[in-house]
């Protein structure tokens, strides 16, 4: 009986262990793919919506490992990445990237500004341009440019189609949310009490 009990009591506690790796690596791996617009396709925004890209971004949270999905007609649109100057100037030469298959995704790799807008003449001074803060936990980015041309921020590497690697994590990952740890603390109290008692 002793046997069975202790036999019992491992698998118990193998259960839980596997439950909470379980729960550690589905916070890891939450990342998310939005349509820029959401039901509004990328485009030229209408005079019902001057501002749909501006209210859509603040509207959204976005961390590594997300990505942005862009959807119009190939034949009539593009998205290009810029730097904040272009941006703001609706400069379309030089782009950072250019995307124009209709269905460009872009993989956020890093923590920061980034700047977007169509490649297509006039459209970016017809408010069809896109600005997403990607924050640190404690809501700076990292790459918060200090006065100056020359300290422009560095650009995250992209990914134009849905084929390809997968971004890398971060190289230091912040530490466990408050609810993460406090389900690891209840889980090896309960394990304890249980074990305990067995």
């Amino acid at each position: 009986m002793a046997a069975n009990l202790r036999t019992s009591n491992m698998y118990y506690h193998f259960l839980l262990a596997f439950q909470f790796l379980v729960l550690l690596q589905t916070r890891s791996v939450s990342c998310y793919q939005y349509k820029v617009g959401d039901l509004d396709a990328w485009g030229i925004p209408t005079s019902a919506k001057p501002l749909v890209y501006t209210q859509w971004s603040k509207y959204h949270t976005f961390k590594i490992g997300d990505s942005l999905l862009f959807l119009y007609p190939p034949s009539q649109d593009s998205v290009i990445q810029v730097t904040e100057q272009s941006y703001n100037n609706c400069n379309i030469k030089d782009p950072i990237l250019y995307m124009n298959n209709g269905n460009s995704l872009f993989n956020i790799t890093k923590y920061g500004e980034f700047y977007f807008t169509s490649g297509e003449q006039g459209h970016c001074e017809k408010k069809q341009k896109l600005h997403i803060s990607v924050l640190f936990g404690n809501g700076s980015s990292a790459d918060s440019p200090s006065s100056g041309p020359s300290a422009l921020p560095e650009i995250s590497p992209s990914y134009p189609t849905v084929f390809g690697t997968m971004p890398q994590p971060p190289s230091s990952s912040p530490p466990p949310s408050f609810p993460v740890f406090m389900a690891a603390v209840a889980l090896f109290a309960v394990s304890a009490m249980v074990g305990g008692i067995m």
